[in-house]
């Protein structure tokens, strides 16, 4: 099995920079909770809410990303991997569950204006977009799911802070209450619209779609070209978390092809492949004529 680790060493390191934001997170999220009851800001009380939610699905994503690089057991033979896709979904049920509270209480908001002290919340979302993007900026270059589902956590606080900052400025100037809840409203749109993409990601790849990034039809054909293949059938691709792919496929050869043939057609197959993220397939040679106990 020595030709796998390749794929292994320059797999970058999620972890590190997931449990940066994870304490980033929750030390803010704290002092948020003073700083909600504090400005009498709804806006920034749910935020403190939902950077909860964002320092929960961050702890689970931390510890599922670390289990993730656990090495192939009896119990799991394709290893880990498939642990961080779970983060991904966990994350995303937060996020969600977290917008709904926010858009309950904001709607009370709307009817019912209240004042809010806005030279506090001024000096609160400076605080919220510095601790915000240092976090997302610590996770720009991730590239499983898992951290982009953290990303958009973070960069959707980034955001909601970005918000808070507008509108404590011209609180500071006009008496518009009314700006806050808004304002929140349309980010909690925008997030979840974001999420709901990530989410419908995750749950393909959990029920095996093919993936985004690779055209079965495009491989098929690949392997069609190979010269002595004949047909190809029973080919499946899946993924197992979104980055490493997985290919199983029958290839019927022509009968002159002899044993040796067979090596070098198979090595022909590994190599057209290999451009496509596959990093396990498994390759069955039939002659053809010879009955396929799996032909439909």
């Amino acid at each position: 099995m020595a030709h796998d680790h390749s794929h292994h060493h320059h797999h970058h390191d999620g972890t590190g920079n997931i449990r940066v934001a994870f304490f980033l997170n929750l030390g803010f999220t704290i002092l948020e909770v003073f700083g909600g009851l504090w400005t009498n800001s709804m806006a920034i009380l749910s935020d403190a809410l939902h950077d909860l939610g964002d320092s929960l699905s961050l702890g689970v994503a931390y510890y599922l990303q670390k289990k993730s690089r656990q090495k192939a057991n009896n119990r799991y033979s394709f290893g880990y991997q498939r642990f961080s896709l779970l983060g991904a979904l966990i994350n995303g049920v937060v996020i969600i569950s977290g917008s709904v509270i926010i858009l309950v209480k904001n709607i009370p908001r709307i009817i019912h204006p209240e004042p809010t002290n806005a030279k506090g919340m001024l000096l609160f979302a400076i605080l919220g977009i510095l601790v915000n993007g240092a976090a997302v900026w610590k996770l720009s270059d991730g590239k499983s799911l898992n951290e982009k589902s953290v990303r958009w956590h973070l960069l959707e606080d980034v955001l909601g802070w970005v918000a808070v900052l507008i509108v404590s400025v011209v609180l500071l100037f006009y008496d518009v209450p009314i700006l806050d809840p808004l304002l929140a409203l349309i980010i909690v749109a925008y997030v979840l619209y974001n999420v709901g993409k990530n989410l419908t990601a995750t749950i393909r790849i959990f029920l095996q779609g093919v993936p985004d990034d690779v055209r079965l039809e495009v491989v098929e054909h690949e392997l069609r070209s190979i010269p002595g293949v004949e047909d190809v059938h029973h080919i499946h691709i899946w993924s197992m978390d979104g980055e490493h792919h997985v290919l199983s496929v029958h290839l019927v050869v022509s009968p002159e092809v002899s044993f040796t043939g067979y090596a070098s057609i198979k090595n022909q197959a590994k190599s057209r492949i290999h451009g496509h993220q596959i990093h396990h397939a498994t390759i069955e040679i039939e002659q053809d004529g010879e009955p396929c106990f799996m032909r439909d």
